[in-house]
């Protein structure tokens, strides 16, 4: 059971940054999928989070939504099995709780909700215009 611990949320202006992050308690650094998904005010179920971008560890191949194309940047450190998620350009349509996710050897590597099987808590966003 891996368990995944977001940090890095918080309050920013419209056109600023933020820099999430993701902490696993095992080692995630050979073949899992690891995603960014969030749930905004619209979104009521968590079944509807939207999946923002992914990353797959063996081999640092992205993918990334439409709407974080562009803006939003995923990597991850090996090293520390953390999960990052850096935001440039906020807008206030941004503001939401933000989630990572994992899903041990899923290809294709895309964020999906059906195919994860581990969340974090979720951070929150707010953008303020």
């Amino acid at each position: 059971q891996v368990q995944l611990a977001e940090s890095g949320g918080g309050s920013v202006q419209a056109g600023g940054s933020l820099r999430l992050s993701c902490t696993a308690s095992e080692d995630t650094s050979s073949n899992y999928c690891m995603a960014w998904f969030r749930q905004g005010p619209r979104e009521e179920r968590e079944e509807e989070r939207e999946g923002l971008a992914t990353i797959y560890t063996s081999t640092g191949l992205t993918y990334y939504s439409d709407s974080a194309k562009g803006r939003f940047t995923i990597s991850h450190d090996n090293a520390k099995n953390t999960l990052y998620l850096h935001m440039t350009t906020l807008k206030p349509e941004d503001s939401a709780v933000y989630y990572c996710a994992a899903a041990p050897a899923l290809w294709p590597c895309q964020p999906y909700y059906y195919g994860m099987e581990y969340w974090g808590e979720g951070t929150p966003v707010t953008v303020s215009s």
